[in-house]
């Protein structure tokens, strides 16, 4: 299944196959769907209810902080599809706009920040706030930072205790709950806002993409930087995505296009052009299409074939060489001056010759004369 959330305040579940809709409901509490848009959204994996086999849990929170927890009945047409009994609504943040949720690889605890709200820790099982930060001290000039995150994701799937979170002033934080309230880890990247902010599967390094287009990998152990990400995007990125099998990131933005980036060469390898605004990608690590997999087998028949007609080539080949022909000799200006000399020599004299026949002649006539 997967949650869409529209701009007109519903959320629909669809299938990723065909897309056809499963679900359909509307989101709006109170308030107009464009006064109160959704800005987080979470399919949880596993069933939080048992009263319904065929049941899914959806966790949705709203700008204004109105975060619900629905159970849905998921059946054949979305007309029978009927909204389970079991749901929670609270409020995560009084004032200010939330920018940013996000839930953990548990699917437990969520982390929400925004604007005017500071990065906060819930616990989902009992829709309460476990863990509030702490803004930052004054610099050395006395000025003050205002709260402004704008993404937010946990550092290991394993331990919800560590939260990175980037910030409007082009700042990447990390949190560590069991230590303090404020950051352990503070530092700048270039000089725009922080868009996205995605982990690693190694626990401990993180993809950042800022509202330049810039993305760059970094070592939360240290805050070193890993390296940018070559070929920059021509709009503000939104949404970045690992893979959980092979070596590649997603991105996507403003620029309506969606990158596929290599995480070891940090190289582009894909860019298609989507023809809108992207705010959001995932990858389907259980999607597997049965003709890719046919083909995929299909391909060691094909180069052994083809390696077999290559070898028969080869043999035939060997067999009829080809019979050398001598090339002719090109005369060169030296044998041209040399012929032309020796027929002006062989001109030359039989003009001789033939001068001394004639004088021989002319004196064989005289003696007659005499005679």
């Amino acid at each position: 299944m997967l949650a869409v959330a529209r701009k007109c305040g519903k959320i629909e579940l669809l299938n990723p196959l065909n897309g056809d809709t499963r679900v359909v409901i509307s989101n709006a509490i109170d308030t107009k769907a464009e006064d109160d848009p959704v800005i987080g959204l979470h399919l949880f994996r596993r069933e939080r209810t048992e009263e319904r086999s065929r049941s899914c849990t959806l966790l949705s929170c709203t700008t204004k902080g109105n975060a619900v927890m629905r159970s849905f009945e998921v059946t054949d047409s979305p007309e029978d599809s009927v909204a389970n009994s079991t749901t929670n609504k609270w409020n995560v943040c009084a004032a200010g706009s939330v920018l940013c949720c996000k839930v953990d690889e548990s699917e437990n605890y969520a982390a929400v920040g925004g604007k005017g709200v500071e990065l906060n820790i819930w616990d989902l099982d009992k829709c309460s706030k476990m863990w509030t930060a702490k803004s930052p001290p004054k610099n050395n000039l006395g000025i003050f930072t205002p709260t402004w995150f704008t993404s937010a994701t946990f550092l290991c799937k394993d331990d919800h205790r560590k939260v990175v979170a980037g910030t409007n002033s082009h700042q990447v934080r990390l949190y560590d709950i069991s230590a303090q309230r404020r950051p352990v880890l503070s530092f700048d990247f270039r000089e725009t806002p922080i868009k996205a902010v995605t982990e690693d599967i190694d626990g401990h390094t993180v993809y950042v993409g800022n509202g330049s287009g810039d993305l760059a990998s970094f070592d939360m152990r240290t805050g070193k930087l890993l390296g940018c990400f070559l070929g920059k995007c021509s709009g503000s990125i939104r949404y970045i995505s690992r893979h959980l099998d092979f070596p590649v990131i997603a991105s996507c933005g403003l620029d309506s296009y969606l990158r596929l980036w290599d995480v070891k060469s940090r190289q582009l390898l894909s860019a298609v052009f989507l023809k809108q605004h992207l705010n959001c990608v995932l990858f389907d690590s259980g999607f597997a299409d049965e003709e890719l997999v046919r083909n995929a087998r299909d391909v060691p028949e094909i180069e052994a074939q083809s390696q077999r007609v290559d070898e028969t080539r080869l043999g035939d080949e060997e067999g009829t060489l080809p019979v050398k022909r001598k090339k002719k000799k090109k005369k060169t200006h030296k044998e041209g001056r040399d012929r032309k000399t020796s027929s002006k020599e062989n001109d030359g004299s039989e003009k001789l010759n033939h001068k001394k026949k004639i004088k021989r002649v002319k004196t064989v006539a005289s003696e007659d004369d005499v005679l």
